[in-house]
């Protein structure tokens, strides 16, 4: 897995010596789990990053640092070549910019700049792109049409991919959870502040390490322009999900708040049934955490009370 691959038809590969196995643009919660996979298979990973502080980091790790800002098109000019670009972008509030200058102008800058470099391209976008809000099951062929914000952004990078890079493999993750990233920090929850939303809506959610495995399995055995919903076996309902978490953490029983007191309407539309019969039929993966019940004892494991 993750090893040499073939060049795709309708992609040109000019190799040279600024080359390597991987490239990951977003090198964060799951770049950097996905880099380790493919380090410990001796692959070259290089990574895009803004800062010198965390380029040390990445050195530190193995991963060979490119300094540089999707939202600097200049930077991007001595993107090494690479066998395969993992794309995973997250929106960082602290920036200074808009999530459509990152998610969408930012990847056209990489889209420009990698042009010819690359055989494989796996972009990482999300579940918001659907806007199903009445606790029905979607999949792959269901209608994407986002209400909210963040995801018709979010379509909008998809759709920018499909027409650069037609061959691209287009992952939609749930929810990421894993150890350090949880729905709810542990001391608001402990707080026994109220929780805004429908207790009774939908959630779907995916661990990291199933995630990384989705990536991989993506790249060794993904069909060339193909979208994959990535989450766990079962989704839940958010009353589900909050009162398990606080028994695992000793906190008290979670109470809902009756309405957004922001007054935002994002809760209330997210409430669908991801299905990733897909992701284990063609991809053949097998998660290692089918549902919260495995994954949220793993991701508070070490987390101090």
């Amino acid at each position: 897995m993750g090893g040499p691959t073939e060049p795709w038809p309708g992609l040109c590969v000019a190799m040279a010596s600024d080359s390597v196995n991987k490239l990951i643009i977003g090198c964060g919660y799951l770049g950097r789990r996905v880099a380790a996979e493919w380090l410990a298979l001796g692959q070259s990973v290089a990574a895009l990053t803004r800062s010198e502080a965390n380029a040390a980091v990445l050195r530190r790790g193995g991963i060979l640092p490119h300094l540089g800002d999707v939202t600097d098109p200049e930077s991007l000019a001595s993107l090494p070549r690479a066998d395969t670009i993992l794309y995973a972008v997250g929106f960082d509030r602290t920036a200074g910019r808009s999530r459509r200058d990152v998610s969408v102008d930012g990847l056209a800058s990489v889209l420009r700049a990698i042009n010819s470099r690359v055989v494989r391209f796996l972009y990482v976008s999300s579940t918001s792109v659907y806007g199903q809000s009445a606790g029905e099951w979607i999949d792959e062929a269901s209608p994407a049409g986002p209400t909210q914000p963040n995801g018709q952004v979010c379509l909008e990078a998809e759709q920018l991919v499909r027409e650069q890079l037609p061959q691209a493999i287009v992952l939609r993750l749930a929810g990421l959870y894993g150890p350090g990233r949880l729905l709810r920090r542990l001391d608001e929850l402990k707080s026994a502040a109220p929780i805004a939303g429908n207790p009774q809506a939908w959630l779907n959610l995916v661990h990291v390490d199933d995630a990384v495995a989705s990536v991989l399995a993506a790249e060794e055995r993904g069909r060339p322009g193909a979208t994959y919903l990535v989450c766990d076996d079962r989704p839940i309902r958010r009353r589900e999900y909050y009162e398990l978490l606080a028994r695992l953490s000793g906190a008290p029983p979670p109470v809902f708040a009756e309405g957004d007191p922001a007054g935002r309407t994002d809760h209330r539309d997210f409430n669908k049934r991801c299905s990733n019969r897909k992701l284990r039929e063609e991809l053949c993966v097998r998660l290692q955490f089918p549902t919260i019940g495995e994954g949220l004892p793993d991701a508070l494991a070490g987390v101090q009370s």
